[in-house]
């Protein structure tokens, strides 16, 4: 467990004085039951990271995106912080690897769940905060936060259309438009695919069950291919 919380520092940058502290932001209740009074689970320390997070984001925005009105920035605040957003941040400290579950938990694909992920990123918060106090856990936060969220706000929401909307109205000569290109299977399970075209050039290709999700699939991938971050 030492060698493993210490990979885990490195990747977020920050040393414990407490250890008990992270062990306990790693530790789901699925484990802690198990180990029964040898153990907290993480489930308080995910109620204050919870809140952590909140103060953090919300003076981060509203220091760095004056013009944004309160509407703007509560969307974006209730993006940055969900559940898919944190399960991303997760992701990419590959908190999973490091979580102690209980042997169900872990058989099922607990590291992999959204849920338990999201969870201990907020945990993980919250002993960042209790061990080396405000400052510190907002610099562990600021470190997941993407950069020119008011240019391109809404793909925090997975409104890819919206998204390139704003990037191409910039050119106002610019036209986008979706083509259905194909339409297959049976009324109950049908599959669409769409193409998005700027002036007549397919810019991307998008498959859904329904023609707004190809098209929002083909505005992604649209996105992608002008270097943005989806």
């Amino acid at each position: 467990m030492e060698a493993e919380i210490g990979q885990l520092e490195e990747r977020i940058g920050y040393r414990f004085r407490d250890r008990a502290l992270i062990e306990e932001a790693l530790s789901h209740s699925s484990y802690a039951n198990e180990k029964k009074k040898q153990r907290h689970s993480n489930e308080r320390l995910e109620f204050l990271g919870d809140s952590v997070l909140s103060v953090v984001v919300s003076q981060y925005l509203f220091e760095h995106y004056p013009d944004l009105p309160e509407g703007e920035l509560t969307k974006i605040r209730a993006a940055l912080v969900c559940e898919k957003s944190l399960h991303k941040f997760a992701l990419r400290i590959d908190l999973g690897a490091f979580l102690l579950l209980g042997k169900g938990e872990t058989h099922t694909g607990g590291r992999e769940r959204p849920s338990i992920l999201a969870d201990a990123f907020e945990a993980v918060i919250a002993a960042v905060y209790l061990d080396g106090g405000l400052e510190a856990a907002r610099t562990h936060i600021l470190h997941f936060i993407p950069e020119r969220i008011p240019e391109k706000h809404s793909l925090l929401f997975g409104d890819y259309k919206t998204a390139l909307q704003e990037v191409i109205q910039k050119n106002p000569e610019e036209k986008v438009e979706y083509l259905l290109t194909q339409e297959s299977g049976p009324d109950h399970a049908k599959t669409f695919v769409v193409e998005v075209c700027l002036n007549s050039n397919v810019i991307g290709t998008g498959t859904g069950r329904s023609k707004k999700e190809a098209e929002q699939m083909a505005a992604k991938e649209a996105l992608e291919l002008m270097g943005y971050e989806t």
